[in-house]
């Protein structure tokens, strides 16, 4: 095979490396943008019910997006210069360290930047330098960043979900995702009444909330993308996966107070599952895993 087939895959996955590291600030920031958000509100309606002021601050509060400020150590407060925010050439150079005060820097940091390059890789291997291509390089970065977010704050923001969701069946209406417009609909629809219906249902029996409302959002997009024949599999494989690291992290005692889990992280992981295998494939394989 001429190496030249490689060269566009091997490009995307500079670019994803690149992206990579922009997603970890995603990941990192927009929960806390969206806390600060929330905060505000509630001070405001707060002050409207009692009739109070909202009380004015002497210093104004400094800008915290995802431009500003610039990316800084955690434990030091150390602002990065560009050559330590390298996509996991910085991280191998320093060690895993701050170069100021030696705290360890999180692996993930670079894990992040590396899944995202194999991700963007494969899609333009698969799908050549198209618009397809395009549309589910921003599938996948908008899946692991979701599946992170989550996993550190039991969010699914909205900010990503919807998108992710109206992306999903604009790509059907183009014919990009290889997902008919109807099958599309009816994936989203399938896909947000079905978890929405065993929410209640579990919060009727039980008085307790199983899930939340995030999940019915994201698995509706999977539904946009995949198509409502994929929602099954899709359910299975997250089941499987929440089974599996639900087990790991039981033997290994790493389970959180109350040993509440978040689904999304299974559900992005069956959604990559379907993206590499396709829906078709991994229906069979798990029919066959349960013998059906």
């Amino acid at each position: 095979m001429s190496p030249l087939v490689w060269m566009d895959p091997a490009l995307a996955g500079l670019v994803g490396l690149l992206f990579g590291s922009f997603l970890n600030v995603v990941i990192y920031r927009l929960p806390k943008m969206l806390e600060a958000g929330w905060q505000q509100e509630c001070a405001q309606y707060l002050a409207e019910q009692t009739g109070q002021a909202t009380p004015a601050s002497t210093k104004p509060a400094p800008a915290f997006n995802l431009m500003t400020p610039r990316s800084r150590c955690q434990a030091c407060g150390h602002t990065l210069h560009w050559y330590e925010n390298v996509p996991v050439v910085s991280y191998l150079v320093l060690r895993g360290r701050c170069s100021a005060c030696q705290t360890r820097i999180s692996p993930r940091y670079p894990l992040v930047e590396l899944i995202t390059a194999g991700l963007f890789a494969f899609c333009v291997h698969r799908w050549g330098l198209t618009p397809q291509a395009a549309l589910w390089c921003g599938f996948s970065a908008t899946l692991l960043a979701l599946a992170l977010i989550d996993w550190d704050t039991t969010l699914l923001p909205d900010n990503l979900t919807l998108p992710l969701l109206w992306a999903g069946l604009i790509g059907a209406l183009q014919g990009w995702t290889g997902v008919g417009l109807e099958a599309s609909l009816w994936g989203a629809v399938g896909g947000y009444l079905s978890l929405w219906s065993i929410y209640w249902a579990f919060k009727l029996l039980t008085g307790k909330e199983g899930m939340g409302y995030g999940d019915f959002k994201l698995y509706a997009a999977l539904g946009a993308w995949f198509g409502w024949q994929a929602l099954v599999p899709i359910i299975l494989m997250s089941s499987v996966i929440g089974a599996l690291v639900g087990i790991a992290m039981k033997v290994f005692s790493q389970l959180r107070p109350g040993g509440y889990i978040p689904f999304g992280p299974f559900l992005a992981g069956a959604g990559f599952s379907a993206l590499i295998w396709g829906a078709g494939p991994l229906q069979a394989g798990l029919l066959g895993l349960f013998g059906l």
